[in-house]
């Protein structure tokens, strides 16, 4: 890790992350939304719109600073 990463973790800084964690975090949660609500396998509409409604915050992760995880928050209700 270097020094400048170091600083910004310490100081709370979201870090650069590439596109493809983006993307598998994406798709991961969309997987799930699909197992925990059956009704939006066959809904690409409401499986976005459901997706859309989370709230994903990439943070350091507690156990291992140099990883990063997402926190997933609803902040409002998922419109049909």
């Amino acid at each position: 890790m270097k020094i400048i990463e170091f600083f910004q973790r310490a100081l709370g800084r979201p870090t650069n992350l590439h596109p493809v964690d983006h993307g598998l975090a994406r798709h991961w949660t969309k997987q799930r939304l699909a197992a925990v609500f059956p009704e939006l396998r066959t809904d690409a509409r409401r499986l976005e719109a459901a997706y859309r409604a989370l709230d994903l915050a990439p943070r350091a992760s507690d156990t291992n600073p140099s990883e990063t995880v997402f926190e997933i928050g609803v902040h409002r209700e998922v419109e049909p």
